[in-house]
Order: structure tokens, then C-alpha cells, then sequence
């Protein structure tokens, strides 16, 4: 038997409402940012490089609108002031069997961009939203 990588068309996303379908998860990003230090007694001519702080990129949800479904707005209707309702996701890519092969772990998730689909008269698509969300954390495990 052939050893081939994984598809990413199939996938789900546990993001704390009901559950529905996304056409398109991007952002699954994590960055550390390298520290660099000598000191003056260094028998080296150069700096050593040390892990310093993690970043993490805004993922971003797409899917289908569905008439009478307002989740992605009613979740962005939490916010007041300075307070948000923020939620832990779960985005798993599937295998065959339905079952998680490798999974994403969203700390503390905020949305910080809704955004209704485009309009055009001429086209032939289906009308897609879009969730711009902000969090404090990604773990990966590649199970």
C-alpha cells in the first residue's frame, strides 16, 4: 500500500455554536520570534539565538449563508466595551473514516472581522461569509 499525504478538503471545525460546515479555514499559523544576545566576553564574533515569544496569525472562516442563520453575527454582537464572549475551537483535518488525523486547538478565539458575501448580478456562486477571529494560542497534534 502507496503512503500518500493528506487531502484538506476534509475537515470540521467545533467553534462553540451549532454545527455547521466551512468551506475554507486559513491562518492555522504560529511564529516565534528569535532573541538574539552576546555578551561582551563572548569567544564568538557573533550573537547566539534564543526562542523568545510566540505570535500567532488571525485564522479566517468561510462558509455558505444560509437563509435565517446568524451565528458569525450573533457572536460578534457579544462584544461591549472591552468584554467579548471567547471561545476555544477545535479544527480537525478527517480522514476517510470521519475520524481526526491531525487537529488545531484555538485558545481564547474573538472575532474582530465579520464580512457579508459580495453581490454581483452577473455571477454564479454561491454567496460565502466570512469570520476574521483573533486568539491567544495554537497547539497542533498530528495524531
Amino acid at each position: 500500500m502507496a503512503n500518500y499525504p493528506l487531502p484538506k478538503f476534509h475537515f470540521q471545525v467545533d467553534w462553540g455554536g451549532t454545527k455547521i460546515g466551512f468551506t475554507e479555514v486559513t491562518g492555522l499559523e504560529v511564529t516565534i520570534e528569535p532573541i538574539e544576545y552576546r555578551d561582551g566576553a563572548s569567544p564568538e564574533y557573533s550573537k547566539i539565538k534564543m526562542p523568545g515569544m510566540q505570535s500567532f496569525s488571525n485564522i479566517t472562516l468561510k462558509r455558505g449563508t444560509f437563509q435565517g442563520d446568524n451565528q458569525f453575527y450573533q457572536w460578534w454582537n457579544t462584544v461591549a466595551l472591552n468584554t467579548i464572549e471567547r471561545r476555544d475551537l477545535i479544527i480537525s483535518l478527517l480522514d476517510e473514516s470521519h475520524a481526526p488525523v491531525v487537529v488545531w486547538r484555538v485558545k481564547n478565539a474573538w472575532p474582530i472581522k465579520v464580512q457579508s458575501t459580495d453581490l454581483n448580478a452577473t455571477g454564479n456562486e454561491t454567496a460565502i461569509e466570512t469570520l476574521e477571529i483573533a486568539h491567544e494560542g495554537l497547539t497542533m497534534i498530528n495524531e
